[in-house]
């Protein structure tokens, strides 16, 4: 036996073992095990957080009116909360008088199953365009073009993502594009954890630095009694310069992978010299094929187009559809049945595709059902009104800049416990918007700090759907997920502190 055939095999990138060595007994947990812990932990945290409740009015707590509530439920009920919290992620109702969200009843849907249904479509419209075989072909003949100008394509689309993010929140939509970048990027030499980044951190930094985010700024200037352009001066300084931040950081990330790929933070999975060799032919492409991909990026672009409240942005020559989840839904699987029969696929062909597809994509549903089952629980148990008015307490009474940090600091657990940005903000506003006419600042500065702690907090939340469901896609492991974003949550702290305290000088 020769001397290379004994040696070691070296260990994967990320930590894992490489071929022939032994594997290692402690293993970061799945994002299953991860969101089910942090629902036990939540759970057991009800029965030490006192219960207690805002009036409210129109759906919005009335300031001053907190008070503490007995809970009619018995241990054995709160168990069977903690039993059915999947259940209720995915179908749950809130009864209108009881405020309780069980399967089942009369009053506001509270589960996920529109964003569920919406991420099986989305995977069976990936899959039967895979199967066509138009895409590959299509994303190889885009990495031959773009293959020197690599750079300048990552700014791009985290710019391109980073204003969906600021204009109308994009986030649960992001779920779609997973099943493009990644082929695209590894193609490029990249890896992964480039491919998942440049969706999750572009939106999400957006998001961060809403300037018009109807879902975000609106409902929170709503609340607050003021306009949703006041302060977006500042918001668009933000949004620019933290796009930019992210935008420089994620470039050093990607230049490292591409020049030693030994400096990727994950393994490769036995897929990814498939995806880097699917389609590698970069020659003109078929008619038909050509055809696949006009569908495929007519259906994204029309998606965003149908979201987006032009109506809101003071766009009156563009119709505002107002769709949601299930329009998109149905959107999507339409959109896979035209691209099967275009492609030739024929019914039993496009049908397989499908639900295999759909199959594909189930575990990021099931992630997002069990992210939303945390909230039930904590809403069923009286607890976020209190965590909220806990919150109260600690920003009354300070000087106008360490009340500016402060609205951005008390908003970070209120985030975690809410990742809504829409329920967050209609839940905190009525009570923190306030408190800006008591230290002196304008209301607008509460609801930056309001939207800057709701984004900056939902890009490593493992109760979001978007975080959990989008890593999921990607095959990126959450762990090494925090490692690589942790630098880039430090410098997006110390960044937004430093436009709280502006805000508060200026504003």
């Amino acid at each position: 036996m020769t001397a290379t055939a004994s040696a070691p095999a070296p260990a994967a990138p990320d930590g894992e073992p490489g071929p022939g060595r032994p594997r290692r007994g402690l293993r970061f947990p799945s994002a299953y095990t991860v969101l089910a812990a942090v629902t036990v932990v939540v759970w057991g945290l009800t029965f030490v957080i006192p219960p207690g409740r805002y009036d409210t009015e129109d759906g919005a707590p009335v300031p001053g009116t907190y008070h503490s509530v007995d809970l009619t439920q018995g241990f054995g009920s709160r168990l069977k909360d903690l039993f059915l919290s999947p259940v209720n992620g995915l179908y749950g109702v809130t009864d209108a008088h009881s405020g309780l969200t069980a399967p089942g009843g009369n009053g506001q849907f509270a589960g996920a199953a529109g964003v569920f249904l919406f991420v099986l479509a989305v995977g069976a419209f990936i899959t039967v365009t895979l199967r066509t075989g138009a895409l590959t072909s299509g994303v190889a003949r885009l990495a031959a073009r773009l293959r020197r100008h690599r750079t300048l394509l990552l700014v791009v689309l985290l710019t391109l993502f980073s204003l969906g993010g600021t204009t109308y929140g994009m986030a649960e939509e992001t779920l779609g594009f997973y099943g493009l970048m990644i082929p695209l990027m590894l193609k490029l030499g990249y890896d992964r954890m480039v491919g998942a980044t440049v969706i999750m951190v572009g939106a999400g930094v957006g998001t961060l630095a809403s300037t018009v985010n109807p879902f975000a700024t609106g409902v929170a200037s709503d609340s607050a009694g003021i306009g949703t352009g006041d302060g977006i001066v500042l918001r668009l300084l933000m949004w620019a310069v933290l796009t930019a931040v992210a935008a420089v950081y994620l470039v050093r990330y990607a230049d490292r992978v591409f020049a030693d790929p030994s400096h990727s933070l994950i393994a490769p999975t036995p897929e990814d010299e498939e995806l880097k060799s699917a389609g590698g032919t970069a020659g003109p492409l078929p008619a038909r094929q050509r055809l696949v991909l006009a569908v495929f990026g007519a259906t994204f672009l029309f998606m965003i187009f149908a979201v987006i409240p032009w109506a809101d942005l003071h766009i009156t020559f563009l119709p505002t559809l107002g769709w949601y989840f299930p329009e998109l839904a149905a959107l999507f699987v339409v959109a896979a049945v035209a691209v099967g029969l275009i492609a030739g696929l024929g019914e039993k062909g496009t049908a397989n595709a499908i639900v295999a597809g759909a199959g594909d994509f189930i575990g990021a549903a099931l992630i997002i059902m069990l992210a939303r089952g945390v909230t039930v629980i904590m809403n069923n148990a009286s607890v976020t009104d209190s965590i909220l008015n806990g919150l109260h307490s600690v920003v009354s009474g300070t000087s106008s800049g360490f009340f500016a940090v402060l609205m951005f600091l008390v908003n970070m657990p209120l985030a975690f416990l809410v990742p809504s940005s829409s329920g967050h903000a209609a839940l905190a506003m009525p009570i923190l918007a306030p408190l800006a006419d008591f230290a002196g600042v304008s209301r607008s500065l509460v609801v930056t700090a309001y939207q800057s702690a709701s984004g900056w907090v939902n890009l490593v939340t493992p109760t979001s759907a978007v975080v959990m469901g989008g890593l999921a896609l990607s095959k990126v492991r959450y762990d090494r997920y925090l490692r690589f974003v942790a630098p880039l949550m430090g410098i997006l702290l110390v960044a937004v502190t430093g436009f709280m305290v502006l805000g508060a000088v200026v504003m």
